[in-house]
């Protein structure tokens, strides 16, 4: 049998639709999960800096999702302890006017279940954004209120914004974000981290 790490990483299933994106760009899968990993990084796809650079988060946004989790790189980026299995594993493109274009559901259709299987020992899960909050939450109506019930999802489930800089007005009109439940998705991450 072979591991799903090695066929995702040679996938190129969505070859032309990625030909016709304003970006013209080739599959470039960013795969980052090993077994035994506790902690899930459950987002959306890699941004064009992450496709150049084959790590997640290699941008602005992955320095404050490290911020808002308590990690330094080192351990963000620990496969033995974090897995980050994105919606899809390549970077989607931009469409003609320069804007991201979301996963393509093929991707998660074809890998994540199988992806999932590889980390059975996932204690805690962190959401990111309303494509992952729609496949791991029954009931997701929007972002703002997937973040605001955090006590209401799952034991070891925390759902974040996308921490991407669009997203800087939207931390603004939600304080509460910073003051209740980063404290506490802090914690429940040290507790994984350090267990």
């Amino acid at each position: 049998m072979t591991d799903i790490r090695s066929d995702l990483r040679a996938c190129t299933l969505c070859a032309d639709r990625f030909a016709q994106t304003a970006t013209a760009h080739r599959p470039n899968p960013v795969v980052w999960f090993q077994p035994g990993a506790r902690l899930l990084i459950a987002s959306q796809a890699p941004g064009a800096r992450v496709h150049a650079a084959n790590t997640p988060f290699w941008d602005a946004s992955g320095k404050r999702l490290r911020d808002w989790l308590g990690l330094d790189e080192d351990a963000f980026y620990d496969r033995s302890r974090v897995a980050i299995i994105p919606m899809a594993f390549c970077f989607p493109g931009y469409d003609a006017k320069g804007s991201d274009l979301p996963p393509p559901p093929i991707c998660a259709k074809t890998w994540r279940a199988g992806a999932l299987g590889t980390v059975p020992d996932i204690r805690l899960t962190v959401l990111i954004g309303g494509h992952a909050m729609r496949y791991h939450l029954p009931g997701f109506t929007t972002v703002t209120q997937a973040v605001a019930d955090w006590r209401d999802h799952p034991p070891g489930v925390f759902a974040l914004p996308h921490p991407s800089w669009r997203n800087t007005g939207w931390l603004k009109k939600n304080p509460w974000f910073e003051e209740n439940v980063l404290p506490r998705l802090r914690k429940a991450v040290r507790d994984v981290m350090h267990d």
